[in-house]
């Protein structure tokens, strides 16, 4: 009733609550302002009776205060309306729709037809086809998580269960609906999707009406090769584009999507934005207009003011903002009617188009206890500060567990609460919370938590015919499939089941990602105690488990175990005898017994036997004889070779001579010796350590790779794909080789693909250029599908390093030379002479051969000397130039030996043959020449010895593709590094080769070292070269510009011949940043001077007078100077070497070069100063900007003129060393660019800089603002500004502070430079960091060279008493902040103290170690303890004593005074211990004060009850009266004579301390030292006549008949007298509730129960329907459900279930309730009541909709006698709390179908009145008295009428109705009469 009171008044005015109203203001205030508490708030207001102005002010202040809170109240669902524009990030992205993160922890949903209009389309016409489309992207390909989309909220609904959600849509026709083509400016950024592909680049849809958009292909290449790997743009891909021009007043625009333009775009006032059109994701220029403690309001764009919240700010910067401070902001949304812009500061947003880099919080799921709250905010939630400093997020309804339960005075800022960690917000970088004790209490949280064969208990959700749904968790729902029911099939699972009844399940299959959870409810597999199999290798032959069939076959039956794992039973297992038929004997689902046979993960094959282990000695000797026989793979087993065929080697496995198979690709690691192995090995051969690969009845593999071999004998090789994750290295072999990717198996029999992208760093064309089948290959997991047993591979050399190329190079090396020593062997066995010579014959040995013949190729071939048929050859380039005739002796050298083709390669080079002998150092570098070259190594001779070198050709196994360019050739100079210094057996010294940069082309170019790779390939040049010239130096010629190169320009010169000009020979003054070279153009006629001559071969300019002069090519200039007459100069052809040109050149000299490329491997841009004068510019010498450096080729286009500096001659001693950024002085004062070498932890970095300098930054240098870990962010190799502090000495000290770097910025610096001890003052603050903790206290380090130290008594207020406790929460590094309290300038020490009242931070103690505090006393005896040692202890203890003793008599009588002035606050837990103590210790003086008090003070005071034996100190906040308890404060209870028992507790108000049981009770409390003075005689008379006087009140009260009862006592004795009663029975409840004690109230309604006779009914059911109250407020779920099942035994089951129901809705359980109904529903179908308060209950809910559906269902399920009945039920239900027009329509409905059912037009009249207007009600009454009914009936309607119009309706209105009934009157009379 109190509802309907409330909804519809009958008159008068509305009830105001006042004391909530104070209550919320006064939330408010305090939240903001920390003001006062609100009761002193109250009595102040009472007590001032000054004018009234001064109340109005306080008003005022109090509603600006609270704007204040509101206008920065953050984002919450009410606050979101349709069309607001907002930036959001992508979290989750599934195949229809993303999830999308929003600021402020909200979060919303785009569904895949609202990405955009083309889109849509093609999904349609798939969905037409019924066939995936080729270009059709699916959303995981277009969308990534972290990406930031703007959106436009386009819905707000409520889910089926009654959760808001938020549908978004990303279609740029609804973001960028604002725009018109008109508002389109150059340089705006916007979003737009691809709509479709054209051949010069895509149109891109922008949602603006009247423009298209186009994007040109050379615009998006960048992004196409970074981001999208190179594939094109898809139809739908989401991009973010900056208009480059408009054409045609907006009709067409051309975009550009490239990286940098974009995350530099900022929304200018020039392009027109407006609060209508403003965008979200924009960034613009904005300055702080006020700064207050939620959060600032910014200025932006000249006129616009937004907000940013506390959320948005700059977490680097937070608290160090002020007024008109300049920022750049990021639009987070803009709201379309109130144009409410908000924006945030956060650096990530900064830079558009940039993803979200952190996506998950590790902790998720994490529950933690004693969080701290941040700040609270009434209409969106709490923040709270977690262990590691960050901010979290609860929202509003997760802070309780009902809205009934909320309290806003629990989270004051301090309060600390419980709470669990159940997502993370993208968008503002927070984690987000719940305080909901369900959801902290819930045992799986996630999808991931529940593992295959785990034992579950859940509630049933609903059956279905695909199964029953159970509740696991909040968010987690498994599905018991029909078959899994019951051990066997249920026909009517509903019967045994019912929604809400808890089960205990067993999880068969679970997939997180899927969210899947599948279980069942087989009874013998959910008790089964034999164990799991929850994947193959689980299954280990001999088992025994438990299973289900899952087919049944005429081969036999498949049984199905945990997680999809699977085995057959064959038709010879299934049983003992025979069985024929088995589809007749066994049944699907039926559950089994089996012993697993044998299994092999790899393939997910089990064998399995119905046949259990009958006799297990006879089976076990049978079992061992088989295993004995069988090769288990992983095995390493030795062979015999039984014969050789095309593919490998037929072999039997010892002892037991089981066939195998040894292919040739697994004899060896080398794809090479493969081969040699196979051809060599001979039947009989024994080969020891072979690894069997696979193993069927037929067929066993094996392999003998070195590699895989170690890797199963070290247990590193996974044996099932749950083993199996990402970014695991594994070493496998190429099983095939597909057009799309490479299929690589691994030794367990596991394979996965290899795709073509991820196969190789270099462009693959064929995948099989790259690899081979068989090949040994290293690969990185990218991605593993367990559920499909697939996993994806990287072969590519950057992601399968396997340590320092070196070290592999050297092992893959000596394995293969090793292995070619072991054929070697083999060949020494064989009987022939040839062969055997040919075994000793070593790289490196000298032979005296007689020549035979000179072949037409150039190669010589010697005759074969003693051993006949023995092939000795030199080829071409190992003549070296020598003219041999046949006959002639000749010495030579072997370079090696094929020993497939059996011929030994020789050299004849002088070099090689006069060998010198020289001590080699192991480790040296050398040159040296490539003389042969084999498959997987090469032999080179050292430059300076002639010793013979091997290094291998690759570094890794998967390093085998070359392009052409990259192939070494004979005769090519290579550096390499010796690995040992003395030839062994194999001849050859074991070297690696140096970097690829080091390798020089054939001698003939030796001494050019200046040429550059790409120089040799000018082919325009090379087709003049041929052609001789007859032109001088100095000669005048006029040609035509053939091509222009960057840095020369190629000129045809007449008779063909080819010229070049050099970018330095154009102009005479070069403007700086320009090219010269384009300024020439194809085709254009020239004249120049010839200036030199340039020869092909060697690349050097040759003077006039040499012979190949007239075969260079003419080195021209076309400068105007050298032009005229006589004004040319000559090119110096006569130096040396390119050195002696370069040291015209002086350090700091000033040149003009010209950019020829930027070397990306070695960092430095390669300019050239003059056609014959080149040079380097170091990549730290380019610039000081870190955008430069990041991208320099993005700064410097090719061919520009730039001016630099001379540095000096770089090492290579060819080129000139240049500078961009003035000369590199690294002197005092100077700022320069390095890169971080190294990372100490705790104490700095070490720099390095061109050149060889080393610098050191320490730890206080590397920023302004120290941070807790300072060195995170830095990584060898990052390249950092640096400042020169000092030069002294070899090591620079160096500081990155921005304000030494930067200094014209002039920002704040929060932590100032200490660099002596000078600069510290007494009393000042300062941060620095832990260096260690010592005996004598902790020594703390303010900077680079200044100690402090903090003695033990300033480190912290607790006194802990272990050392360890120290170390852990005072580790060295760790940043503090210190108050300095003395200055020692002698010692060079400050004393410090880290105490919070000093330092004003928290202690270096969490107050959650519940540690002791440290006294006054005991600092001061503590110092002296440290003074004065040798005193005795006794004194120490004694002092000890006093010191407390003195403590406890301050506080005994500071305290009390206290407590009259204010209820005492819940103190926080730091100081739960002292509370306790002082609370025992000051009862005595509490009392005393408390009998003083005056009766008000008592009640509002707060009492603090202390119980015996008990550690907690119960504090009862008791509210004043006025105010209404909520349940979740289950106050004590007293109960009201009337009681009537309901959910609510508002009937049942808090008790107050009665002052007279009060004095009694402390009487009892008081301490025991009180009652032993001796007492007088007098005193003692008193007592007597008081304890008398005492005893007759209450035996006269007792006697009293309207007595209240007040014990138990009193109830037993009542319910004696009236045994039937249940109004004493719940009184006598109630009473325990009081106290609360919930046990003994359930005593009390079990004896109730027991004792009502059972012929009271309802009496019961009173008693019955308070327990369920009971259970409902106090109890569990389980215990409610047991007391409720066992009501619906006892008593008519409709009146319990609808009682439980009501007290569900009452108790705002919807979900319990609205499932509950369901069951109703099912059981009572034909009760028509079930369904009208069904009704009633979601009309309550506002579900309007289900409510008209439960209507329709009512009346499919009653009888049609009722139907009328419901109708009109629902109808008033939907007059009284739903649509009243619908209510109408029904009415009507109904009275058009039974027009004359008269209570039906009775009960539609009194709605009327109620609800409708007069008009409406004269209408129904208008038409009712026309109907033809009994005149009976037709008299009660007229008399209905005419006391409606005498009430409401005039004189001439009552007169009409009477007319009218005259006239019926008249009408029947005269009927009745003819």
């Amino acid at each position: 009733m109190a509802t309907m009171e409330e909804s519809f008044p009958r008159g008068g005015t509305k009830k105001t609550h006042k004391p909530a109203k104070a209550f919320q203001q006064s939330v408010e205030q305090d939240n903001l302002f920390d003001i006062s508490t609100e009761e002193e708030s109250t009595k102040r207001k009472k007590s001032q009776k000054g004018p009234a102005k001064t109340k109005k002010l306080k008003v005022e202040k109090r509603e600006s205060s609270k704007s204040v809170k509101e206008k920065f109240e953050i984002l919450s669902i009410e606050s979101l309306c349709e069309g607001m524009r907002i930036l959001g990030c992508v979290k989750e992205v599934n195949d229809l729709e993303l999830v999308i993160s929003l600021p402020n922890g909200l979060q919303g949903f785009v569904q895949v037809t609202e990405i955009c209009d083309a889109y849509t389309k093609k999904l349609n016409e798939q969905v037409a086809q019924e066939e995936p489309l080729k270009d059709l992207a699916s959303l995981p390909e277009l969308f990534s998580p972290g990406m930031l989309v703007r959106c436009v909220v386009s819905s707000l609904g409520i889910t089926e269960k009654g959760k808001k959600s938020v549908k978004l849509s990303l279609n740029p026709k609804n973001v960028n609906k604002v725009l018109s083509a008109e508002a389109l400016k150059p340089g705006m950024l916007l979003t737009g999707t691809v709509s479709s592909l054209e051949d010069h680049g895509y149109l891109v849809d922008i949602g603006v009406g009247g423009a298209r958009a186009f994007l040109p292909l050379q615009k998006a290449q960048d992004c196409i090769r970074q981001k999208n790997k190179g594939a094109k743009l898809k139809v739908g891909q989401y991009l973010n584009c900056i208009i480059e021009e408009v054409k045609g007043n907006g009709g067409v625009v051309s975009l550009s999507i490239g990286h940098l333009e974009v995350s530099a775009a900022i929304a200018t006032e020039e392009q027109n934005w407006t609060l209508n059109n403003l965008l979200p994701g924009l960034v613009v220029k904005a300055q702080v207009q006020k700064v207050t403690p939620l959060g600032l309001t910014l200025n932006f764009l000249s006129f616009f003011t937004g907000l940013v919240d506390f959320m948005h700010l700059d977490p680097k910067k937070a608290g160090t903002y002020f007024s008109n401070q300049a920022v750049r902001a990021c639009v987070l949304c803009v709201h379309p009617r109130t144009r409410a812009v908000r924006l945030s500061l956060r650096p990530i947003f900064l830079q558009s188009g940039r993803p979200l880099t952190r996506l998950s919080c590790q902790h998720l799921g994490a529950v933690m206890d004693d969080v701290p709250v941040q700040d609270f905010f009434s209409k969106a939630g709490a923040t709270f500060r977690l262990k590691d400093g960050s901010l979290a997020y609860a929202r509003l309804s997760h802070l309780s567990d009902s809205k009934k339960a909320f309290n806003p005075e629990a989270f004051k800022p301090g309060n600390t609460h419980k709470c669990r960690i159940i997502n993370y917000s993208q968008m503002d970088e927070l984690a987000l919370l719940s305080l909901r004790t369900s959801i902290i209490e819930a045992h799986y949280f996630r999808y991931h938590d529940i593992k295959p064969g785990a034992l579950v208990k859940g509630t049933v959700l609903t059956i279905k015919p695909y199964g029953m749904l159970v509740k696991v968790g909040e968010q987690i729902r498994g599905l018991v499939p029909p078959m899994h029911l019951a051990d066997i099939l249920m026909k009517n699972p509903e019967k045994k089941y019912h929604i809400g009844d808890e089960v205990t399940c067993r999880v068969l299959l679970c997939d997180p990602e899927a969210k899947k959870l599948m279980m069942t409810l087989k009874k013998t597999l959910v008790e089964s105690k034999l164990p799991a199999i929850t994947c193959y290798a689980d299954a280990k032959p001999g088992l025994q488990t438990h299973g289900f069939i899952l087919r049944v076959k005429d081969y036999g039956c498949i049984v199905k175990f945990y997680n999809d794992v699977q085995g057959l039973v064959p038709k010879h297992e299934l049983s003992a005898e025979y069985v024929p038929d088995p589809e007749r004997v066994f049944y699907t689902g039926q559950v089994v017994k089996v012993s697993v046979l044998n299994c092999e993960p790899s393939k997910e094959r089990m064998l399995l036997s119905f046949k259990l282990l009958s006799d297990p000695k006879k089976e076990h000797a049978e079992h061992s004889q088989k295993k004995r026989k069988a090769v288990n793979v992983g095995q390493l087993v030795d062979v015999k070779v039984l014969e050789k065929t095309k593919d490998g080697l037929e072999v039997a496995v010892l002892p037991h001579n089981i066939p195998a198979f040894l292919p040739t690709s697994h004899l060896s690691d080398h794809v090479a010796n493969g081969p040699l192995l196979h051809h060599w090995l001979q039947a009989g051969d024994t080969l020891h350590r072979v690894l069997c690969l696979s193993q069927s009845e037929r067929h066993v593999l094996l392999c003998r790779k070195p590699s895989l071999v170690s890797t199963v004998e070290g247990g590193q090789d996974p044996r099932s794909f749950s083993e199996i994750h990402p970014g695991m290295l594994l070493i496998g072999f190429v099983k095939s080789i597909k057009d799309y990717g490479v299929f690589v198996q691994f030794p367990s029999g596991l394979s996965g693909l290899a795709p073509k992208a991820i196969m190789s760093d270099k462009f693959v064309t064929s995948t099989s250029d790259h690899f081979v089948e068989g090949q040994t290959v290293v690969a990185k997991v990218t991605n593993v599908d367990e559920e499909k047993q697939r996993m994806l591979l990287s072969l590519r050399l950057s992601d399968c390093t396997l340590g320092d190329l070196a070290t592999t190079s050297l092992l893959l090396l000596s394995q293969c030379l090793e292995e070619r020593q072991g054929v070697r062997s083999l060949m020494s066995n064989r009987d022939s002479v040839l062969i055997q010579t040919l075994a000793e014959m070593t790289p490196g040995m000298f032979l005296d051969l007689e020549v035979q013949e000179v072949l037409e190729d150039g190669s010589v071939v010697f005759s074969e000397g003693p051993v006949p048929g023995l092939v000795l050859r030199a080829s071409k380039y190992h003549r070296a130039g020598q003219e041999v005739e046949s006959g002639q002796k000749m010495k030579v050298v072997i370079l090696n030996v094929d020993l497939l083709k059996l011929e030994v390669h020789v050299s004849l080079c002088q070099d090689l043959v006069n060998r010198k002998a020289k001590k080699l150092k192991k480790g040296s570098e050398h040159q040296a020449i490539v003389q042969h070259l084999e498959e997987s190594f090469a032999i080179a001779s050292l430059v300076e010895t002639g010793h013979l070198a091997a290094f291998s050709l690759t570094s890794h196994l998967n390093d085998t593709f070359r392009f052409d360019s990259e192939k070494l050739q004979v005769g090519q100079g290579v550096s390499l590094t010796l690995k040992t210094t003395e030839p062994g057996v194999t001849g050859l010294l074991l070297a690696v080769e140096g970097p690829a940069a080091k390798r020089t082309m054939r001698q003939t170019r030796k001494d050019s070292e200046t040429v550059d790779e790409d120089d040799e390939g000018d082919s325009s040049m090379a087709v003049g070269s041929l052609k001789k010239h007859t032109l001088s130096i100095g000669d005048l010629v006029t040609g035509t510009v053939k091509s222009i190169k960057p840095t020369h320009v190629v000129v045809t010169l007449e008779n063909g011949i080819i010229g070049c000009i050099h970018a330095s020979h154009i102009l005479d003054d070069v403007p700086v940043g320009t090219s010269p070279t384009a300024k020439l153009k194809v085709g254009k006629t020239v004249t120049a001077r010839v200036i030199g001559g340039r020869d092909m071969k060697t690349f050097k300019f040759l003077p006039i007078s040499h012979p190949r002069f007239i075969r260079t090519i003419p080195e021209l200039s076309i400068r105007p100077s050298e032009l005229e007459k006589d004004g040319h100069t000559a090119l110096n052809t006569h130096s040396v070497s390119p050195l002696e040109k370069i040291k015209q050149y002086q350090a700091g000299q000033i040149v003009t070069c010209f950019l020829k490329k930027y070397n990306v491997i070695k960092k430095w841009l390669e300019v050239e100063i003059a056609p014959d004068i080149r040079g380097r510019i170091p990549m730290l010498l380019i610039s000081l900007s870190f955008k430069v450096l990041k991208h320099p080729d993005k700064k410097f286009q090719i061919g520009q003129a730039l001016k630099a500096t001379v540095v000096g001659p770089d090492s290579s001693k060819a080129f000139l060393c240049l500078s961009l950024i003035g000369p590199h002085k690294l002197e005092k004062g100077e700022v320069a660019m390095g890169r971080v070498v190294k990372v100490t932890p705790k104490k700095g970095l070490t720099v390095s800089f061109p050149f060889g300098r080393i610098g050191r930054v320490s730890i206080f240098h590397v920023s302004d603002s120290y941070s807790e870990a300072p060195l995170d962010e830095f990584t060898p190799q990052k390249i950092v500004r640096c400042y020169v502090l000092s030069a002294e000495g070899d090591v620079l000290t160096l500081s990155l502070r921005s304000s030494r770097t930067n200094p014209e910025t002039k920002s704040k610096v929060p932590d100032p430079e200490i660099n002596s001890i000078q600069d510290i003052q007494e009393g000042q603050l300062l941060r620095g960091y832990v260096r260690s903790v010592q005996p004598h206290g902790v020594l703390f380090g303010l900077g680079p060279s200044v100690v402090g130290l903090a003695q033990y008594p300033h480190v912290s207020q607790f006194s802990p008493s272990e050392k360890a406790l120290y170390d852990r929460y005072l580790p060295e590094g760790k940043l503090l902040t210190a108050k300095v309290l003395s200055v020692n300038h002698q010692k060079n020490l400050a004393e410090l103290s880290f105490l919070p009242r000093d330092t004003g931070e928290l202690d270096v103690f969490p107050a959650s170690l519940g540690l002791p505090l440290l006294k006054q006393g005991e600092r001061q005896i503590e110092a002296e303890e440290r003074d004065h040692k040798g005193e005795e202890k006794e004194d120490k203890k004694t002092q000890k004593r006093k010191a407390k003793r003195n403590q406890k008599g301050q506080e005994e009588a500071q305290l009390p005074s206290k407590k009259k002035k204010e209820p005492q606050k819940p103190q926080a837990g730091k100081q739960g211990k002292r509370r306790l103590e002082s609370a025992r210790e000051q009862e005595g003086a509490n009392k005393k004060q408390k009998k003083a008090a005056p009766a008000e003070e008592d009640d509002s005071g707060v009492e603090v009850y202390y119980r015996e034996g008990e550690e907690e100190i119960e504090e009862m906040s008791v509210l004043p009266k006025e105010k209404q308890t909520r349940p979740a404060d289950m106050p004590r209870l007293q109960l009201s004579s009337r009681f009537v028992w309901d959910v609510g507790l508002e009937s049942l108000t808090p008790v107050f301390p009665r002052r007279g049981e009060s004095s009694d009770s402390e009487e009892d409390e008081k301490p025991q030292q009180a009652m032993q003075k001796k007492k007088s005689k007098k005193e003692r008379e008193l007592e007597k006549q008081k304890a008398e006087k005492e005893l007759s009140r209450i035996e006269e009260a007792l006697m009293d008949p309207g007595r209240q009862p007040e014990s138990a006592d009193d109830f037993d004795r009542l319910v004696l007298s009236s045994p039937n009663s249940s109004i004493l029975w719940l009184q006598y409840m109630a009473f325990h509730l009081q106290a609360t004690e919930i046990e003994k109230a359930r005593a009390v309604a079990e004896r109730a129960l027991k004792t009502i006779s059972f012929r009271e009914e309802q009496e019961k059911l009173n008693v019955w329907v308070a327990l369920l109250n009971l259970e409902n407020m106090y109890g569990s779920q389980e215990s409610l459900t047991r007391v409720f099942e066992r009501a619906v035994q006892y008593n008519d089951p409709l009146k319990v279930f609808l009682q439980l129901a009501d007290i569900y809705a009452k108790s705002e359980k919807f979900q319990e309730a609205s499932e509950l109904y369901t069951r109703m529903l099912k059981r009572f179908r034909q009760e028509k009541a079930v369904w009208i308060k069904y009704g009633a209950f979601l009309l309550r809910r506002g579900q309007a909709g289900a409510s008209h559906r439960a209507m329709q269902r009512a009346l499919e399920c009653l009888p049609k006698k009722e139907h009328v009945d419901v109708i009109s039920k629902f109808a008033q239900l939907e007059f009284q709390l739903g649509d009243v027009e619908r209510a109408k329509a029904i009415f009507e409905n109904t009275l058009s179908t039974y027009p004359k059912r008269t209570d039906v037009w009775s009960v539609y009249i009194d709605m009327t009145i109620k609800h409708g207007s007069q008009k409406e009600v004269r209408d129904i009454f208008e038409r009712v008295i026309h109907l033809s009914l009994a005149p009976k009936r037709m008299k009660f309607f007229f008399k209905r009428y005419l006391d409606y119009e005498k009430q409401h309706g005039t004189e001439k209105d009552v007169q009409a109705v009477k007319a009218k009934a005259l006239d019926y009157v008249e009408a029947k009379s005269s009927v009745l009469e003819e």
